[in-house]
């Protein structure tokens, strides 16, 4: 959307081992490189062959959740537009597996983020995907997108990013692709229909549930348990005694911990920000989980207990979200929704973060 503020997950594959074999992207900043093009096997310059061939292998497959594909002219590659009840995923990624699969995720994701609230509610028009083939046409896409944020997107090493209301991404794997689509999904659905945009620690917490899926019958399913990457990354923070206070963890942005440059920073923080959504969610056999559900639809109706400053900085994106609304209004929240004594809070998570990564096997 014109004039709103960029929300960016900035992602690096560092795969580890762990509880499955889901090797879940974590966030930094390094220096790219471009990755080799992927061939299509189209027998045309302009790939028409191959777009015919996907076309009609697509529609042989009659995917529940596609509702048309056609032609996607673009200055990147050949192309394909696939069409669903609630996006528009436009593609240069020409591989049977991917095309396939696509419809299901997204749909899928979309019910998924919809779970996280008390009352789905119906989005218009349809989001728009972008998923490259290769990294080259990504970066070339980005220049031509992005503007001056285009910089600040190319040094993303491996991985995907949100802007102007669209998803861009590129191959780096179904698996993988999935995962960050995911993520990045939430950023775009959370920040079309809140009214007040939400705290760094709920907003990555919750995009990173939609991280580690499993394909089932043309449909996905998402298993925040299974995200082995995030577990990794919390026993490591856990056994180096690294953990962050959790009034220092829902005061902080990702920029704070990617200023510093260190990586077991920002490790610390996505993976305890994804363990407190979490906690939020499962610890005392889901008490707490109206109070979660509570938290993120007084965030989509804007009822939020925020002063005056706080509340127009939540909802108008073309303001900076700068790190001081972010420290107030994650504290303000917690507080409000949680609770404002923290030790015995604290203590819980501690105990919480001990329990998910003992049920996770170590690295093989």
């Amino acid at each position: 959307m014109a004039g709103r503020m960029v929300l960016v997950c900035i992602i690096v594959i560092l795969c580890l081992g762990g509880c499955t074999s889901h090797k879940i992207d974590a966030e930094g900043l390094e220096a790219s490189q471009p990755v080799r093009s992927l061939s299509t096997g189209a027998e045309r310059p302009d790939g028409s062959d191959v777009r015919a061939a996907m076309i009609d292998f697509l529609r042989e497959q009659n995917l529940p959740e596609l509702e048309s594909v056609e032609v996607w002219q673009n200055d990147y590659g050949p192309g394909l537009k696939l069409t669903t009840a609630h996006y528009e995923v436009l593609t240069t990624l020409l591989r049977p597996v991917m095309l396939s699969r696509s419809p299901g995720f997204v749909e899928s994701a979309y019910r998924a983020y919809n779970r996280q609230l008390p009352e789905p509610v119906e989005t218009e028009p349809r989001f728009v995907i972008y998923l490259f083939a290769d990294r080259t046409q990504w970066e070339d896409f980005t220049r031509d997108f992005a503007g001056e944020q285009a910089e600040i997107f190319c040094r993303i090493k491996a991985g995907a990013y949100y802007h102007q209301d669209a998803c861009v991404a590129y191959d780096i794997g179904p698996e993988r692709t999935f995962s960050v689509l995911g993520h990045e999904g939430w950023h775009q659905f959370n920040d079309r229909h809140f009214k007040f945009r939400l705290p760094s620690w709920l907003d990555e917490g919750v995009a990173m549930l939609f991280e580690a899926q499993n394909p089932e019958d043309g449909s996905f399913d998402f298993q925040p348990a299974d995200n082995a990457y995030r577990l990794n990354a919390l026993r490591n923070t856990l056994e180096r005694n690294g953990m962050m206070s959790l009034e220092e963890l829902i005061a902080t942005t990702p920029g704070d911990v990617l200023a510093t440059d260190q990586t077991e920073a920002v490790m610390a923080f996505y993976s305890q920000a994804y363990a407190l959504v979490r906690f939020l969610r499962e610890s005392r056999s889901g008490e707490r989980l109206d109070t979660y559900h509570r938290l993120l639809a007084d965030g989509l109706r804007g009822d939020w207990p925020l002063d005056g400053v706080s509340r127009k900085i939540a909802m108008d994106r073309s303001v900076p979200r700068n790190i001081l609304w972010n420290h107030i209004v994650g504290l303000v929240l917690f507080q409000e929704y949680v609770g404002d004594d923290f030790e015995p809070v604290e203590q819980e998570y501690l105990a919480f973060c001990r329990r998910i990564v003992a049920d996770c096997p170590g690295d093989s």
